[in-house]
């Protein structure tokens, strides 16, 4: 296309790419389109967009391009009130490492790299495992111990979305010793948006056995490997229920309680159990 006067090429009509900046003015030039505000795609080269969180705002991307863009452990990219999107680079040998969400689903797909994914009800009995790589996903329900490790020759990168949000809005963790840090040392309340330190991560039998209920303590028992606090609960007065006693590991007793999923879904989580 060539204008009235000149020769060359009109360089606002021609096979202009949408997120080319020269064209979200208006004819005088006065105000940008709204259409493109604040939009990460509107970065002319995609392969340096930026990496942050962008929650709880609308958002638009190129996510095939944003994972295998980044190079993290982890980095929050979106985060709102119900769900959080995120990225990850697993290296080559290296692991997500075995963990698990009490109240948290999650969604993985691989953009790049293989792996085996493995998920099971006790920390020390992983009974699924499963080869996945390139354009796999997998679903991790809450409450089921699991872990991604990278058998391949290049590093896994994936998105991942936990419903609701597992970790503080803008985390990132640029590598897996970072992630371990700050697990270690917080946890995050999604109601207030205030960091709190996470008193008790993990317990061992022996000092699951202090809260029994009893001189004051509170009464926590064990189900799968998740501590529950059931001090609360009307029907364990004294730390004992029906011949059962807190501080203890239940997971057998409860399993041959008819509907036991269901009581134990309504009591606080405090944390879990170690082997």
């Amino acid at each position: 296309m060539y204008n009235a006067y000149e020769t060359y090429p009109c360089p606002y009509c021609m096979n202009t790419p949408d997120y080319n900046l020269d064209t979200i003015y208006n004819p005088y030039n006065s105000y940008r389109c709204p259409y493109f505000v604040n939009t990460p795609m509107g970065n002319q080269d995609l392969s340096k967009m930026q990496l942050k969180d962008y929650g709880p705002e609308p958002f638009v991307i190129n996510i095939e391009k944003a994972t295998n863009q980044n190079n993290t452990f982890r980095t929050a990219l979106w985060t709102g009130s119900y769900l959080q999107l995120t990225l990850m680079s697993i290296p080559v040998g290296g692991e997500i490492g075995l963990e698990m969400h009490p109240d948290v689903d999650q969604f993985v797909r691989i953009e790049n790299g293989e792996g085996i994914v493995k998920m099971g009800d006790r920390k020390d009995y992983l009974d699924f495992q499963q080869r996945v790589s390139d354009d796999f996903i997998f679903i991790i329900p809450a409450g089921k111990w699991h872990n991604l490790i990278n058998t391949g020759n290049n590093p896994i990168k994936l998105y991942s979305i936990y419903a609701p949000p597992e970790h503080p809005r803008g985390t990132i963790h640029l590598t897996k010793a970072d992630a371990d840090a700050a697990e270690q040392t917080s946890s995050y309340n999604f109601q207030s948006n205030q960091r709190y330190t996470r008193e008790t991560k993990e317990f061992t039998l022996e000092e699951l056995a202090q809260y029994n209920g009893t001189m004051g303590n509170p009464a926590y028992v064990a189900v799968n490997g998740i501590v529950y606090d059931v001090s609360n609960n009307s029907k364990w007065s004294g730390g004992t229920h029906f011949g059962l006693t807190a501080g203890k590991d239940l997971t057998a007793q409860f399993e041959s309680c008819h509907g036991a999923s269901n009581r134990l879904s309504k009591l606080p989580k405090v944390g879990i159990l170690k082997k």
